[in-house]
């Protein structure tokens, strides 16, 4: 009987370390699992951290290649209206050349069409200046002329008066 009861007693401790055994087995299973799923969460997270840091990254880069854009656009098209302002006022300029070269050119052909218009006044006037002193001078001359001839009758007359008293005196003392 002691020996049965020794047996069972040996049974059931073998039972319960056994017990406790696959007891320990599990729980080391269940802690190495929960420590796999643990790893697998953390690998998990810090895969999802680095594709929300490469996203960052993408989108970061994408945002400075767009502003990059828009800078080289406004440069270009501050260029574009730079030289269509200088375009613009280099035809104004020149519109506005060719305009004052036309205008002093008027001037030139008014003021060159007032000067021959004075010089034919002048010519004008010193040709009738020049007739009105020849006819002066004709008028002169022919004055002149007639004086002359009057003062020349004038000496003959008297001469011829002389000449005919001389005559008288003579006659009337050969009487």
């Amino acid at each position: 009987m002691l020996v049965c009861v020794c047996l069972s007693l040996s049974l059931s401790l073998s039972l319960s370390l056994s017990l406790s055994l696959s007891l320990s087995l599990s729980l080391s299973l269940s802690l190495s699992l929960s420590l796999s799923l643990s790893l697998s969460l953390s690998l998990s997270v810090s895969v999802s951290l680095c594709l929300c840091l490469s996203l960052s990254v993408s989108v970061s880069l994408c945002l400075s290649l767009s502003l990059s854009l828009s800078v080289s656009l406004c440069l270009c098209l501050c260029l574009c209206l730079s030289l269509s302002l200088s375009v613009s006022l280099s035809v104004c300029l020149s519109v506005s050349l060719s305009v004052s070269l036309s205008l002093s050119l008027s001037v030139c052909l008014s003021l060159s069409l007032s000067l021959s218009l004075a010089l034919s006044l002048c010519l004008s006037v010193s040709l009738s200046l020049f007739r009105s002193l020849s006819l002066s001078v004709c008028l002169s001359l022919s004055l002149c002329l007639s004086l002359s001839l009057s003062v020349s009758l004038c000496y003959a007359n008297s001469g011829y008066m002389c000449a005919t008293e001389l005559a008288g005196t003579w006659g009337e003392g050969g009487r």
